[in-house]
């Protein structure tokens, strides 16, 4: 059984003008131990869904319809009190900006013991040597020293690292991490990566893994879930997906990747621009910029099927050259 099952999920926005999907029919599945990466250019919706997995959708955003399951138990319709209590203990969380999720005021051992005791069973004692064996696994030197400096003593990788301990102390089974390492330099990400996979495989837990960058996803992931337009537009292993892309979205993603060698006069882009939520075309969204498209591209919308082990979004996802 799927640790996190995510069927048919749309998030809407009221407003005077009437009401808006942000992302729309999202469904997605992730294995005990397994990272699915969530990817696609800004306002494609990735953030918004982790939001709506982890229950912090901002107000008047909701969740107007579909279902979110964690290991078999419905999740999306729970008060807020019984989703905090879910937080931290069953679902953690990791931000794009660490300085964010740290209290500037509180030491780093504070926050962690904090956050241990608010869900396990475990005397201050116990709490503190649990903090410092978990600061010890995401690769915090001297454990036993850095448990009570302050945030603002950490270099920003070793803060990313703080807050992945802060996720992870309390066992969750599942992680939304949302752009973890955008704000580090290339050699901090590696080791941040590396972290993720090595956690996520000693620990079991699932990982959702939102970024725009699809260096990170084939370092990162086990599949990958390309979004445009608040859909998904393909989905599937990552080595099909990224090699063998079948929707012109993600083939598009892949060609404007500079790559080794001899450089192109022009590296090669997707013409125009993503549509606003409320203005989002009545067939295929990405249709206006397709240079693919038929007539029943702009009027019929494509539904997720296989192709291989991938699904993809597509009318014309067997004729388009890879």
């Amino acid at each position: 059984m799927a640790l996190l099952t995510v069927e048919n999920l749309t998030v809407t926005f009221p407003s005077r003008h009437g009401s808006t999907n942000a992302i729309e029919n999202v469904t997605i599945h992730v294995e005990p131990g397994e990272i699915l990466g969530m990817v696609g250019e800004s306002g494609a919706g990735k953030s918004m869904t982790g939001a709506a997995i982890i229950g912090l959708l901002e107000p008047p955003g909701h969740i107007s319809s579909g279902e979110i399951r964690l290991e078999g138990e419905r999740i999306d319709n729970l008060p807020p009190a019984a989703m905090r209590r879910i937080r931290g203990r069953r679902i953690g969380a990791i931000f794009q900006d660490p300085l964010t999720s740290l209290n500037p005021v509180l030491t780093v051992g504070d926050q962690l013991i904090e956050t241990i005791r608010a869900h396990l069973p475990l005397t201050k004692e116990a709490a503190r040597e649990r903090a410092i064996d978990w600061l010890r696994r995401v690769g915090i030197p001297a454990p036993e020293k850095r448990i009570d400096t302050y945030p603002h003593q950490y270099s920003g990788g070793m803060r990313q690292r703080v807050v992945i301990a802060l996720a992870l102390c309390a066992e969750p089974r599942l992680i939304i991490a949302d752009e973890p390492t955008t704000a580090l330099d290339v050699s901090v990400q590696a080791q941040i990566i590396a972290l993720l996979r090595r956690l996520a495989r000693e620990t079991g837990a699932a990982v959702v893994l939102v970024t725009h960058d699809m260096g990170v996803i084939a370092e990162t992931a086990d599949r990958v879930a390309v979004m445009y337009a608040g859909r998904i537009v393909e989905v599937g292993p990552v080595a099909e997906v990224l090699t063998h892309p079948r929707h012109p979205y993600t083939a598009g993603l892949m060609a404007s990747i500079p790559r080794i060698g001899p450089r192109p006069e022009i590296l090669p882009q997707i013409e125009g621009a993503m549509p606003r939520p409320a203005s989002r075309p009545a067939g295929c969204a990405f249709a206006p910029r397709c240079p693919y498209r038929i007539d029943r591209c702009i009027a019929e919308r494509p539904a997720l099927r296989g192709t291989g082990a991938a699904q993809v979004s597509c009318h014309l996802a067997e004729e388009i050259p890879v």
